[in-house]
């Protein structure tokens, strides 16, 4: 049966359901809105780098003939809005160039490239939510605590201090002084090999290869980026937990719980729910700075990663590949900003736009 053979009444009830679905389906329509003006600005902003590419790319000792072949392969022939219409039509073919210092497909360098870098992102955000879990629940439920005042000082003090600072302060103590972490100087040992690529992701590839030497090297090294990260990134994290938990504990249907018995994990489980939608809204602002975090120590602890890949590119001035990596980080960082606001509607519907609860 086709729509128009439906009842008045079927046809209501089917526009009722795609209201109830534009919390979701609104969020993931705009994707793609997004990215395309992001990508706008960065097709301006590459172009406003001082210089010539073209003389970057041969060192100026060319004819006119091979300089204007140059200029045409890199796509800077023409007119601005000539460029633009065919930048944009090779985004839609997923196409963004060849390098153009080693001539490589840049799909290709990002494939190899970019699960480490990401890798390493959900790793240190899996770590923050951990730290930033535990360190609210001791400053809520044991305030008078030792622990949890120094949580709490560190809650209201830390954050400010850049993860490149820190990155360098902690390889100072354990890597120098104490010889307790291993040199920063990659992913294992000098003496290991990596396993061949599954996902990309070095980590998981060793767990699915069951090369359990070489993922116990990577945990070794592993632990001081990751701990850079919690230092500098969980503190706003446990603010806002503890301040959502706190404000959850004050309201009535936690004060009923207790009235009527419930047992402590239930009550818990009530308040973290209820200090959830904040914490998890800031948390996918937060995986953007993990992500740029995750470049900065990829490149300051040896990881092979876009770290290391972009640093080249500036020294370089290799203006496609900077352009692509630009690009590539808006689309993983909006696509880790859907997820994080799909659940935090799936938390408080109260969020959904078109939705009403009742007695929320």
């Amino acid at each position: 049966m086709s729509i128009d053979d439906a009842s008045p009444a079927e046809e209501h009830r089917f526009l009722a359901f795609l209201r109830k679905q534009r919390w979701w389906a609104g969020r993931i329509a705009v994707v793609p809105v997004h990215l395309s003006s992001w990508a706008l600005i960065v097709f301006f902003l590459i172009r406003a780098i001082p210089g010539d590419p073209v003389i970057t790319v041969t060192g100026g000792q060319i004819t006119p003939e091979i300089y204007a072949r140059v200029k045409r392969s890199l796509g800077l022939d023409g007119s601005i809005i000539h460029q633009l219409s065919t930048y944009y039509s090779s985004l839609l073919h997923f196409r963004l160039g060849n390098s153009m210092v080693s001539g490589t497909p840049v799909v290709s360098d990002l494939a190899v490239r970019l699960p480490a870098t990401v890798e390493l992102a959900l790793q240190a955000m899996i770590a923050v939510v951990v730290v930033s879990l535990v360190g609210s629940y001791l400053v809520v439920m044991y305030p008078q605590n030792k622990v949890s005042r120094v949580v709490r000082g560190y809650a209201c003090a830390a954050g400010a201090i850049p993860e490149v600072c820190v990155g360098i302060g902690l390889i100072a103590i354990f890597f120098t002084a104490l010889r307790w972490a291993p040199a920063p100087l990659g992913r294992i040992s000098p003496n290991l090999s990596q396993p061949s690529s599954i996902t990309g992701m070095p980590f998981l590839d060793s767990i699915l290869h069951g090369n359990w030497s070489v993922t116990l090297s990577m945990m070794e090294h592993l632990v001081l980026p990751i701990t850079v990260e919690i230092v500098a990134q969980s503190a706003v994290l446990i603010k806002l937990l503890t301040s959502g938990l706190e404000e959850a504990m004050e309201a009535a249907p936690t004060r009923f719980r207790i009235a009527s018995g419930a047992s402590r994990r239930v009550v818990v489980l009530s308040l973290y729910r209820r200090a959830l939608p904040t914490a998890v809204a800031m948390l996918g602002m937060m995986f953007g700075y993990l992500l740029g975090g995750a470049v900065i120590l990829e490149t300051l602890f040896g990881f092979t990663g876009m770290g290391v890949y972009m640093i080249d590119a500036v020294n370089a001035k290799d203006l496609v590949v900077m352009q692509a990596f630009l690009l590539t980080m808006a689309a993983v960082s909006l696509t880790v900003f859907l997820i994080i606001d799909l659940v935090n509607m799936l938390l408080d519907p109260r969020r959904r736009p078109g939705v009403q609860v009742e007695g929320s």
